[in-house]
């Protein structure tokens, strides 16, 4: 169990746990100066003989330290909130009172600190007083025990306590990924570099490779410490000090706020979608896009929260936010984090977090409303994914999933009604009926396509994305075009998608058009005229040819020169008569059968080339038999 103190600056957090513990709190010299708490103190004691070891966080009270509170307050199973019988309730316990509520910590525990200095009237009177301080929220119920450090009076009663408290804290699930966020960072004499924090989920095994900061370094575990004992294997909801080695590693690298997680989980962010509440003691409501604090994890960095419901946000109140961050953190969904002022001075709330990955675009849509609503609960994925997918017309990134929700996939079990899509980039999650209607829509709109475009084949790929105007990206379309494709119900000639009953049709302008040049190609041979010689606008004239060349009637030998089906299957039926005399065809000789001079000769074995029917090497080309055309053509 991980116990951590809260309360106001001098109401005697150190020296209880030193009287529980019997170890000394402020190490530092200048806490031991001052008297006061600055930075996190870290204990462990067993609370009985043969029990396990107890881990115990002292944190600061002062309101100048409480970046350092909560730093300390991350991952703990236990509060011990301290209020002093002389001082009674004051700021910091309230403030620290609220971010342990916001953390949503499970237990607290309140030692009435100082007893022997006042009267039991005034022990009953601060009692009282913490009793009407907690009855609004979860810890109304919380026990209450009156104690002295200085005369030991209590200490028995709070012991037995916590022992009871441990007896009831659950094994945290081992299942995830690994994660630390890193408090402390030292080096050791003959070991080298030591990080500290609280295991908030999966395991560590010596020898592991972990991901550290916002730089995703890799680094191996050479050793490491359990609840301040040397262990083979570390596990969620223990202290754990790990023995970082990497090539050009330093301590300069690493500071509190940075953490360590498996490679398959880990993944920076700094656009995060919230559940926030804003405390009901706040003064004014909480205005859109207001400039922050948050603390994550041990980590304290600005931004601003956009407002996803609403212009602003009355005390008291929750809604649903995100918030954008100044610099990447690392996060899961339900993980806790408390939002303060620009200037730090105060607790403004906190929340949970639903979507570390959260959108740039439509995240104010009734669609991602609906999502965040369900993410909101504490489901399991499998049963959040219908709602999810329902509301997505993107699909799901599974392995965004897996780092949201810190599940590997292999764990989970899928729902008979989603599909996992095979893209180019990777795996996609769709709603089977979703996918479907996808499919159906596009056809919709290839069938809309050839009506406003019946003198066209269809569009390509690119083109019929554009045209359908759907949200999909390139790869998961092109999967749903493949499997339209596949089952028959769109095909292809070429890059050009169509109808499989397709059939082009040109305009009543272009038919009058193709009837006025057609016996003018079918007079000139194989020596076509020009564009600029067939006696018409040239710009109409060369979109026609272009088209009908799209629909595999005429052939662009190079621009302006256009050569029609039949004759390339001549020409093409001549040169497989020439490789059947000499494989290897010559220029001159091709340029001898046809007739042409080398020139035009030329470019039309340049063009068998492109096609693919002829290979060149140097001046030499063969004829390739693996081409359709010389399948094709009867020679």
């Amino acid at each position: 169990m991980i116990v951590g103190t809260a309360g106001h600056i001098d109401h005697g957090k150190t020296a209880l746990l030193q009287a529980l513990t019997g170890q000394a709190g402020d190490r530092r010299r200048e806490e031991r100066e001052r008297g006061m708490t600055i930075d996190l103190g870290y204990l462990y004691a067993a609370l009985e003989p043969g029990a396990a070891l107890t881990g115990f966080i002292d944190v600061p009270g002062h309101e100048r330290f409480t970046h350092n509170m909560l730093a300390g307050a991350q991952g703990i199973d236990l509060v011990l909130l301290v209020v002093a019988a002389d001082d009674g309730v004051m700021p910091q316990t309230r403030e620290h009172l609220a971010i342990v509520e916001l953390l949503g910590i499970p237990r607290t525990l309140v030692a009435i600190s100082k007893c022997d200095r006042v009267e039991p009237s005034r022990v009953q009177a601060v009692r009282e007083q913490i009793n009407r301080l907690l009855a609004p929220g979860p810890y109304a119920d919380a026990p209450l025990i009156a104690l002295s450090s200085v005369t030991g009076k209590g200490i028995d009663v709070l012991r037995q306590a916590l022992l009871e408290a441990q007896a009831e804290v659950q094994q945290r699930s081992l299942d995830g990924g690994f994660r630390l966020w890193i408090d402390r960072a030292f080096s050791v004499a003959g070991a080298g570099i030591v990080v500290t924090g609280t295991a908030l989920s999966g395991q560590v095994v010596v020898g592991d490779t972990l991901l550290l900061g916002p730089l995703g370094k890799p680094v191996r575990v050479r050793g490491l410490h359990a609840q301040n004992q040397a262990a083979e294997c570390a596990t969620a909801g223990q202290r754990v000090a790990l023995n970082l080695h990497a090539e050009r590693l330093a301590l300069e690298q690493i500071h509190r706020g940075q953490w360590l997680a498996n490679e398959w989980l880990y993944a920076s962010t700094q656009r995060l979608d919230i559940d926030f509440q804003l405390l009901p003691g706040e003064p004014r409501a909480f205005e859109h896009f207001q400039p922050v604090h948050v603390h994550i994890g041990t980590q304290d960095v600005t931004g601003r929260v956009a407002l996803l419901e609403g212009a602003s946000l009355a005390p008291g109140e929750r809604m649903f936010a995100q918030i954008l961050l100044n610099a990447p953190v690392q996060a899961v969904k339900g993980d806790p984090l408390i939002l303060r002022d620009q200037s730090a001075q105060r607790t403004l709330g906190g929340g949970r977090i639903l979507d570390p990955f959260a959108p740039t675009r439509h995240r104010r849509s009734p669609e991602r409303l609906a999502q965040l609503q369900v993410l909101a609960s504490t489901a399991r994925l499998e049963a959040l994914l219908p709602v999810l997918l329902a509301n997505s017309d993107k699909g799901l990134d599974p392995q965004r999933l897996e780092r949201q929700f810190n599940r590997p996939r292999a764990t989970w079990e899928l729902p008979e009604d989603v599909r996992l899509i095979e893209t180019r980039q990777g795996p996609v999650l769709f709603d089977a009926a979703r996918w479907q209607a996808l499919k159906a829509g596009l056809l919709q709109h290839l069938a809309r396509f050839h009506e406003l475009e019946p003198d066209q084949m269809g569009p390509d790929r690119d083109r019929l994305r554009r045209f359908t105007g759907t949200t999909l990206d390139r790869p998961t379309f092109i999967s749903l075009l493949d499997e339209l494709l596949a089952s028959g119900a769109i095909a292809a000639n070429g890059p050009w998608l169509h109808m499989p009953g397709h059939q082009v049709r040109l305009s009543e302008d272009d038919e009058t058009l193709w009837h006025q040049l057609q016996p003018l190609f079918e007079a000139a041979g194989f020596d076509p005229p020009w564009v600029r010689e067939l006696g018409h606008d040239e710009a109409r004239v060369r979109a026609l040819l272009r088209k009908m060349a799209r629909l595999g009637l005429m052939h662009q030998v190079v621009r302006d020169l256009f050569y029609t089906d039949t004759l390339i299957h001549r020409l093409a039926a001549m040169l497989l008569q020439l490789a059947d005399a000499n494989p290897v065809i010559q220029v001159a000789a091709f340029r001898d059968a046809v007739g042409l001079g080398r020139k035009r000769s030329i470019q039309i074995l340049e063009y068998f080339d492109r096609l693919g029917l002829t290979r060149r090497i140097g001046d030499q080309r063969h004829i390739r038999q693996d081409n359709a055309l010389a399948r094709r053509t009867d020679h």
